[in-house]
């Protein structure tokens, strides 16, 4: 009895870690079809990445009903249980990350709209990589149950603030001496602002695999004040 409870447990670790890399490769997926929208000005595949995160929610609700039903017939302990609590968790924050994705392909026909091309928007697609390869990075280090990957992940974070800081200040330039330029700039702000926060979140998922995979929080010092996964 106790060899096939823990065969079964184990079936349903796999089928968890399954779902969360289905999940971030999707989520993934969005950032990369939102970036190349941005750039093309492709409206067709913005409304793609709009679509498609439907399945992102999928997913997360049925992670959300494999983990109850885990923890409520397995009874998992120790690692174990850390690792079924940072699924959860993770999978809430990768939906966001989609949901973030979505944002920005939605600006997609708007910024189509401008006629005008403002420097600042190249900017955006490298910004774009970097978050995306965090957010690779982080979901990679849950699968590996890497640490030294997820703080990896966590340092990198600081790239994506100084892409946004940079963004920032040149789009509010740009607002300043042209004011006709401000409804463009609004569109990209908000573009980089997503960008941005793609890479908090991914902070997030490395943080939490981090425990999952060493039972230890990171201090503040090394955290690098990253903000909470709540926004």
């Amino acid at each position: 009895m106790a060899e096939h409870t823990i065969k079964a447990f184990d079936e349903e670790i796999d089928k968890l870690r399954g779902l969360i890399a289905e999940m971030g490769g999707r989520a993934e997926a969005a950032i990369e079809n939102a970036m190349l929208a941005l750039q093309r000005h492709d409206k067709a595949l913005a409304a793609q990445v709009v679509a498609d995160d439907k399945r992102i929610d999928a997913i997360e609700a049925e992670v959300e009903k494999l983990v109850i039903q885990v923890i409520a017939l397995r009874a998992p302990m120790a690692n174990d249980l850390r690792d079924v609590i940072a699924a959860l968790k993770i999978v809430s924050v990768v939906e966001r990350i989609g949901d973030y994705a979505k944002n920005i392909a939605k600006r997609v026909p708007s910024v189509a709209a401008n006629k005008r091309t403002l420097e600042p928007i190249s900017l955006l697609p490298s910004m774009g990589q970097v978050a995306g390869e965090m957010v690779h990075d982080a979901l990679n280090a849950f699968a590996a149950r890497d640490a030294d990957l997820a703080l990896a992940v966590i340092e990198r974070d600081t790239v994506v603030d100084d892409f946004y800081d940079s963004v920032f200040r040149t789009l509010v330039t740009y607002m300043v001496e042209n004011p006709k330029t401000i409804s463009e700039c609004a569109h990209l702000l908000f573009i980089a602002k997503n960008i941005e926060r793609i890479g908090d979140h991914a902070t997030n998922v490395a943080e939490m695999v981090y425990y999952a995979a060493t039972g230890q929080t990171l201090p503040d010092r090394e955290r690098g004040g990253a903000q909470t996964a709540e926004d």
